[in-house]
């Protein structure tokens, strides 16, 4: 289960920032924010099977399937935070119910993202990713980066399509949720009912952009996350 990647390794830091990836996205998303963070942070990006150097992994089953490998590669020897965009966050989510960090950053959280995507047809699958926008999304329509970035596309909103949030205790950690002020997937207003699923701080922070928000935004996300995490942190002692 190769899931980790830690571009920028910090072998004393305090925590680990654990990020993961949109459907059909990489662990490469996440690698210029490693060495941007306080030098107390080591963040750890998860690659999905079936992408990049994962090419050869064979896909797995569902969604819960996923959240249970990916758990199962987390060390445990020092404590971590959660940072999911997209399909990402319902992954975060799921796994900081099982694995609860010290602070939770849901990003574009549109956990019915997977119904908004036809799958039934390559070139609806196409269409439907680049409504959804995004500065990578015009290559779709060269047709060996289709070839090779489809399947990872098709799987994940197949994935997340069919994965219901169940019913039961909300992670038992402080929540922040990002969205951009444009976002067709996850509006405002729809990232504010993520307050109902936390007992333990909920924040909401708008950022200018749609659902890849992040493209244009990661430097302020990137600083957003210290500060938060600081605060866990003076907290702590």
């Amino acid at each position: 289960m190769d899931y980790l990647r830690i571009y920028h390794p910090r072998p004393a830091a305090e925590l680990r920032l654990v990020c993961l990836p949109h459907a059909g996205g990489t662990a490469t998303a996440y690698r210029g924010w490693g060495s941007a963070l306080p030098p107390w942070i080591e963040l750890v990006s998860i690659q999905y099977p079936g992408r990049q150097d994962r090419l050869a992994d064979p896909f797995v089953a569902d969604l819960t399937t996923l959240i249970t490998e990916v758990i199962a590669a987390l060390p445990r020897d020092r404590p971590m935070a959660v940072f999911g965009h997209s399909m990402g966050a319902t992954v975060g989510y799921e796994l900081a119910r099982r694995l609860p960090p010290v602070h939770l950053f849901l990003s574009a959280p549109a956990s019915a993202v997977g119904r908004r995507l036809d799958t039934s047809d390559d070139d609806r699958l196409v269409a439907d990713v680049q409504r959804l926008g995004g500065s990578g999304v015009a290559l779709l329509d060269h047709p060996e980066i289709r070839r090779l970035a489809l399947p990872a596309i098709r799987h994940d909103a197949c994935m997340l399509a069919a994965h219901e949030i169940a019913d039961g205790p909300p992670p038992d950690c402080p929540v922040t949720v990002l969205a951009g002020d444009a976002d067709v997937a996850c509006s405002p207003d729809a990232a504010r009912r993520w307050a109902r699923r936390t007992t333990a701080g909920f924040d909401l922070r708008v950022f200018p952009g749609g659902h890849h928000y992040l493209e244009d935004a990661g430097d302020q996300v990137v600083r957003l996350l210290a500060e938060k995490l600081e605060a866990s942190r003076t907290g702590a002692r």
